[in-house]
């Protein structure tokens, strides 16, 4: 038997499809098909994305699927990049990482009522205190002294009369 590649070309081609109407029909981008087609793996991210095309095309081109998904996972085995999916979970977690997971734990229909009431109760305390320091302060305590200065202008001030007419 050919190849997985070989045979999604060859089998579109027998039944007169191109690589656009193929693309159309399957949702996949014209260049992912092609890239299906040359063999070329490099192109995908993971293992799983090959696997999920090459079924979706199979299945178009009316294939044995299970049998070209065999045939398929026998090249994967042989390539150094794909033989297997990569990791789901990266192992070098920073600080953010670990807080964020911690408050993804939380449940936040209770935490978020709790936190609201100690931020009220937080506020109203200390709206007590600022109550309870102004009270027991002298309003007047930043006045100056209450003897009166008249002003040095010894002009007289009166309205000024109306001009006549």
């Amino acid at each position: 038997m050919s190849s997985v590649p070989q045979l999604l070309r060859e089998t579109r081609e027998e039944r007169k499809l191109t690589v656009h109407q193929v693309a159309e029909a399957t949702k996949l981008r014209t260049d992912h098909v092609r890239a299906l087609e040359e063999g070329n793996y490099d192109v995908f991210a993971a293992p799983v994305y090959i696997k999920g095309f090459v079924r979706t095309y199979a299945g178009l081109l009316k294939l044995d699927v299970p049998m070209v998904m065999a045939a398929l996972d026998a090249e994967l085995s042989h390539s150094a990049k794909h033989h297997e999916n990569p990791p789901l979970d990266p192992t070098n977690h920073g600080f953010l990482d670990k807080v964020m997971y911690q408050l993804s734990k939380l449940n936040w229909r209770v935490v978020l009522p709790i936190s609201v009431l100690i931020a009220v109760a937080g506020l109203g305390i200390w709206g007590f205190r600022f109550y309870v320091t102004q009270k027991n302060k002298d309003p007047l305590a930043n006045l100056g002294s209450g003897v009166y200065k008249p002003a040095t202008n010894t002009l007289p001030q009166t309205l000024p009369l109306p001009v006549p007419k």
